[in-house]
């Protein structure tokens, strides 16, 4: 009986592992806010273009000095589109929508903002701050396609936390939901192993 525990216990912590190591190999990024420090883990396998379109911006320093200009308490924390005075970040050509790969908005999740149109996501990321099952990928049509989820804040979620309760207004070209004091993401890396 021993024996058989013991068995069960090894096969165990080789399960646990074997998980480990399928996530050890995922792309991971520091993001190092005027709030604290986040390491988000991106998700290729489900979101390839998704994932090397967030990296391409994350290498090229492009949300480095960006703020998060649209804050709503339990909803989520979007950014990296503009800068601290609101300028625009340039962005590159839009990408294909890839929501229909299985991952749900849930919280801590990290997805693409877009507009109405659903393959129009180009810079601009958010953090889900709660489950929002209403973004989820539910058919291939306008209304149904959702919001691409590529990866995961797993470490410093409090911070996301922090910043979903910051007081917000107006600021800048938007009417509301601005964090009356500026949230800025200074600097975002690949984490090299």
């Amino acid at each position: 009986m021993k024996l058989k525990k013991l068995l069960l216990a090894i096969a165990a912590l080789a399960l646990t592992f074997q998980v480990q190591l399928a996530h050890a190999d995922n792309p991971k990024v520091k993001m190092v806010t005027s709030k604290g420090t986040m390491i988000i883990e991106l998700y290729p396998d489900k979101a390839p273009k998704t994932v090397a379109n967030f990296l391409s911006y994350v290498n090229a320093g492009t949300y480095d000095g960006t703020i998060f200009h649209r804050v709503i308490k339990d909803f989520m924390n979007q950014g990296g589109g503009f800068t601290s005075d609101y300028k625009k970040v340039k962005t590159k050509d839009t990408i294909t929508n890839e929501a229909d790969n299985g991952l749900k908005n849930l919280k801590y999740t990290v997805a693409m903002a877009r507009t109405g149109e659903p393959h129009s996501a180009s810079n601009q990321f958010f953090i889900n701050t709660a489950d929002n099952a209403f973004l989820d990928h539910t058919g291939k049509s306008m209304n149904g396609w959702g919001y691409t989820v590529f990866g995961k804040v797993i470490e410093g979620q409090n911070i996301s936390g922090v910043i979903s309760r910051a007081a917000t207004g107006p600021g800048g070209p938007f009417a509301s939901d601005v964090p009356r004091t500026p949230i800025i993401i200074e600097k975002m890396t690949e984490i090299k192993e």
